[in-house]
């Protein structure tokens, strides 16, 4: 029975969540606002940029003036973030182990297809993976379990045999209402603000293929 790693990337394969608050910090400091950190914690990281805008603007945003503003918001993303891609401590190695054991691997992210490529391009990672799935691949966003019912397919590995490496609440709630193992990856949350996962981790350093996938 072939069984399959995904990961989201944001918080997850690199720490950038600082990099999109000085991104957002600049995209709303030029239309006069200042959102405090705390107000981040609570709504921008793990959550689309629809829910974001909305949120911070303070009217409903969509349609041609969404994509406008992400394209916008995440060009400044991209621009801050090209120089510092840098994975999560221990990340490489734990891939490397996992394509030494012959497991399928997939990255199913929240952030838009220019940033997945700028992020696993850099990494060398898009050629390793069975499915690369960004924003524009879906059309409900997590906490709804779309993009990874649609990693499980690309994948050809059920459901039940997938275990996914998530960092947010509505990330660790897609990947459980997709049938999913999860491991939580406490890079941006404590245990306590996650919903239950079935393993934790800090980083990837000394971390063993064999306890993830006693996981299953």
């Amino acid at each position: 029975m072939s069984k399959a790693i995904i990961f989201d990337m944001d918080g997850v394969i690199c720490h950038t969540n600082p990099f999109h608050s000085i991104a957002f910090k600049e995209f709303f400091a030029k239309r006069n606002l200042f959102p405090t950190e705390e107000e981040f914690a609570l709504h921008m990281y793990g959550k689309n940029n629809s829910y974001i805008l909305s949120h911070f603007l303070g009217r409903k945003i969509e349609g041609q003036e969404l994509l406008d503003l992400e394209f916008e918001k995440e060009s400044l993303f991209r621009e801050i973030y090209k120089e510092q891609v840098n994975p999560i401590s221990g990340f490489m190695e734990f891939f490397d182990s996992l394509k030494k054991e012959g497991l399928k691997t997939g990255v199913a992210t929240s952030a838009p297809l220019a940033n997945l490529e700028l992020i696993a391009g850099t990494l060398s990672l898009i050629d390793r993976m069975e499915s690369i799935l960004a924003s524009e691949h879906v059309t409900k966003h997590k906490p709804d379990p779309e993009v990874y019912l649609k990693s499980s397919y690309n994948l050809e590995v059920e459901p039940d045999f997938c275990i996914v490496f998530e960092d947010s609440f509505s990330g660790v709630t897609a990947a459980k209402n997709a049938g999913m193992k999860v491991v939580g990856v406490l890079s941006s949350h404590s245990k306590e603000e996650l919903p239950v996962c079935d393993y934790y981790i800090n980083d990837y350093i000394g971390l063993d293929v064999n306890r993830i996938l006693s996981l299953l």
